[in-house]
């Protein structure tokens, strides 16, 4: 029996999808509920799962085509099997891919440039699992995962732009390539323009001493992994520090609407990752109410998605605030921009060794710059100056968060 293959229902605020790449090609075989092919919208990718067990037998609508909820892209004959598919249909002893991984964690592992030779599956008669390939990725270091990452455009890109790349020369007779924007990329423009077209604004700087912190790091961290199985960083204190402050300034915490304040009474922050798609926010929601180790855990497993292209829409929508850490790339100083419709932004730098003054005497200590971005309209000088130091003094004596001082 052939089935329509139809776009499913759009996240809210979502009008329609491009689609970024067929999985499965014209004439294979899938098992209900694999994946069939990707969408990508201008906040998230989506995957559109097989109605049925079958034969993809037709695509309409190509890789790079703009849809719509409920429009037909493909035909599914159900029941049916591939021609190419063995005789026998067991998967133990063949030698190809797809006896070894389904096609959608095929390409997550062609992203990560991961070889079946570093998975164990833990599927039946070994086969590889979407579940045993992001558990590679979290014990991998984003360092690591960013040097092993082989030197192409961002598959979504690659897959969406091929088609219509335009390589050019200029009047020197030097390359030049026409790329078109990514829908997420268009709509990261969008929102940066729209932040500092319709908000007053400012930024103001403070300096770090995480000389408490790397000690508690040092001092805690062996038995931190073993009791959570997750390391200690530095984004667990901050994302507790801030989540202090603002208790303290709940200013910072609201946001305009209109003619009028919305004071939150719950603190849902956003943390900046970046992916090859491109910058994401996805938000941490009731941190207040959470360890170092869950919001460790909760980082990893956005930073992980976020490479792969699996975070929810669900997932990026909402937040009260936010914290960017442009250190991990170098960064020594910098003026983040608002996320809207939050009021604040906090931006986290580079943490070097440098020589300060303490009781007299000049010593070397790891420090770190701070910037607050802040919605002038909103939040005075006073409160964001006020707040930024609170942080200060929250990380440079962190006992008193946890003692709530």
């Amino acid at each position: 029996m052939a089935i329509e293959i139809r776009v499913p229902q759009l996240p809210e605020s979502v009008s329609d999808a491009t689609i970024a790449a067929w999985v499965i090609k014209e004439g294979d075989s899938v098992n209900e509920e694999e994946n069939l092919l990707e969408l990508e919208t201008d906040k998230v990718v989506l995957e559109v799962p097989a109605p049925a067990s079958g034969v993809l037998t037709k695509i309409i609508a190509e890789q790079g085509a703009t849809v719509f909820a409920g429009d037909v892209i493909g035909m599914l004959e159900e029941g049916a099997v591939a021609v190419a598919s063995k005789g026998d249909g067991e998967p133990e002893g063949a030698s190809s891919n797809e006896a070894s991984a389904s096609p959608s964690v095929r390409k997550l592992m062609s992203e990560n440039s991961i070889s079946e030779s570093q998975i164990t599956g833990t599927g039946k008669n070994g086969r590889i699992l979407k579940e045993d390939v992001e558990k590679l990725l979290q014990a991998s270091s984003a360092a690591s995962v960013k040097t092993t990452a082989p030197a192409k455009p961002a598959p979504s890109l690659k897959s969406s732009t091929d088609s219509s790349l335009d390589s050019s020369l200029d009047k020197e007779g030097r390359e030049e390539r026409r790329v078109p924007m990514t829908r997420l990329r268009a709509r990261i423009a969008e929102r940066l323009l729209e932040a500092q077209s319709n908000a007053a604004i400012l930024t103001t700087f403070n300096e770090v001493d995480l000389s408490e912190v790397s000690r508690l790091r040092r001092k805690y961290q062996d038995r931190f992994q073993k009791s959570h199985d997750i390391k200690l960083g530095f984004m667990s204190f901050f994302i507790k520090a801030a989540t202090e402050a603002l208790k303290r300034y709940p200013e910072v915490n609201a946001r305009i609407d209109g003619n009028d304040i919305i004071y939150q009474g719950y603190y849902d922050i956003g943390v900046a990752v970046s992916s090859e798609r491109g910058l994401v926010v996805p938000i941490i929601r009731n941190t207040d109410s959470m360890g170092n180790a869950d919001i460790e855990k909760a980082i990893m497993d956005y930073a992980t998605r976020a490479r792969s292209g699996h975070l929810e829409l669900s997932e990026l929508t909402g937040g009260t605030f936010s914290i960017t850490n442009g250190g991990i790339f170098g960064s020594m100083l910098s003026t983040p921009i608002i996320n809207p419709p939050q009021s604040a932004i906090l931006g986290m730098h580079n943490i070097q060794q440098r020589p300060v003054a303490v009781d007299g005497e000049v010593v070397i200590r790891p420090m770190m710059y701070l910037a607050l971005s802040y919605d002038h309209r909103l939040i005075d000088g006073q409160a964001a100056v006020s707040f930024l130091v609170k942080v200060k003094e929250l990380l440079e004596d962190p006992a008193s968060l946890f003692l709530e001082l």
